[in-house]
């Protein structure tokens, strides 16, 4: 087995490595407290060829599949959680499109996301369904040539900046298989009954733009439904075992950055008279950081590798992405320790990584899902 980066990857890291630490470190704080998306980062990142790395390149993407995006993603968020989640988070709901969308679809709609003309949303969580993909109340009822559709989503990444969304909504309520009630649309956002609020007061990852999305007779025409019709449920599922692969990069990404921001940190301190450094206690919790970040890491590289060749792996995908979200937030929890009182106040950069990290467990599937299709796999 070969653990090493191919040249290309080596190239791909550098590279990701050195926008983030010339782009980031100015605007991260302003960002989080202001709650704003950087629309210019965003770009910087589109004409470098970070975002959406897994679109095939005939449709504008780089082509380098998920491996490539999982080490943008995690030497992005190794500097800043926040901004460094753009490269995958504006492109949402691309990899439906990617999957099971016409060629008229993915020239209209995937060739325009990494190149910057477009952001998109992925729309499926509501009030009282969350994690319960199958409990969404979202209708589209068929009119002629068109699909009507009534509902809420919440929490919806890029709800009020996004172009275009991916939403699932019943279509067929009177099936017996209840999975095959759903279907998923390509909802353009400047459609009217179309109306996004935008969250505020979020914990953390405030640079990324999060909305309650609401659907009043929104009318959607039938070149717009995504896949085949019943499907839509299936649709969701191939695109969480997917986006769980990058979202455990950020969580590579955001141990890492902890693991940094605590080493840095001992360095420089002393206590007794002595570097914080020298202390064996300290040593061992450095430890235990570094351990994390290298089995996450290679939890998620298998992940990647495993979708890159088209192996079916939502039992692996979950370990990856549990275990390093889980090292993300036990990682910032011990670097702020380290820095006592000074990682409590926002002028040290682990405050805003320890709030961000927390939300890793719980998008794309909260940890008691991924621990649900963990025991599935082994009980199958």
């Amino acid at each position: 087995m070969d653990f090493g980066l191919t040249e290309e990857e080596k190239d791909i890291r550098g590279a990701a490595r050195e926008f983030a630490e010339k782009e980031f470190p100015d605007r991260a704080r302003e960002c989080d407290l202001n709650d704003e998306f950087p629309r210019d980062i965003w770009k910087k990142a589109c004409d470098l060829g970070f975002v959406a790395t897994y679109i095939p390149e005939e449709y504008n993407g780089a082509g380098i599949g998920y491996m490539g995006t999982c080490i943008i993603v995690e030497e992005c968020t190794r500097v800043d959680p926040g901004i460094g989640g753009i490269p995958m988070m504006v492109a949402l709901g691309s990899e439906v499109v990617m999957l099971y969308g016409t060629e008229e679809q993915k020239k209209k709609y995937l060739s325009k996301i990494p190149t910057g003309e477009n952001i998109c949303c992925f729309a499926v969580t509501e009030p009282d369904a969350g994690s319960d993909v199958a409990g969404i109340k979202t209708t589209a009822v068929k009119d002629g040539d068109e699909w009507v559709l009534n509902g809420s989503k919440m929490f919806i990444t890029n709800g009020t900046i996004a172009d275009w969304g991916v939403f699932l909504a019943i279509t067929d309520p009177d099936e017996k298989k209840v999975h095959r009630r759903f279907s998923t649309f390509i909802v353009d956002m400047d459609t009217e009954g179309v109306n996004a609020t935008k969250i505020r007061g979020k914990m953390g990852l405030k640079a990324s733009d999060t909305a309650d999305i609401s659907l009043s007779d929104v009318r959607v025409p039938e070149k717009n439904l995504l896949g085949e019709r019943k499907k839509g449920f299936y649709n969701v599922m191939g695109f969480f075992d997917r986006s769980r692969v990058y979202i455990g990069a950020m969580g590579v990404g955001i141990a890492q950055g902890a693991l940094d921001l605590a080493l840095k940190y001992v360095k420089e301190r002393k206590t007794f008279g002595r570097p914080l450094a020298s202390n064996q206690g300290i040593q061992f919790e450095l430890a235990d950081m570094k351990t994390r970040v290298e089995a996450s890491r290679n939890l998620i590289y298998k992940g990647a590798w495993q979708t890159d060749n088209g192996i079916e792996n939502p039992m692996d995908v979950a370990i990856a992405k549990w275990y390093a979200c889980e090292s993300a937030v036990k990682n910032c929890d011990q670097s702020l320790q380290m820095h006592g009182g000074y990682g409590y106040i926002d002028e040290y950069d682990i405050e805003r990584f320890y709030r961000a990290a927390k939300v890793t467990e719980i998008f794309e599937g909260a940890k008691q899902i991924e621990k649900m299709i963990i025991a599935r796999g082994l009980l199958a």
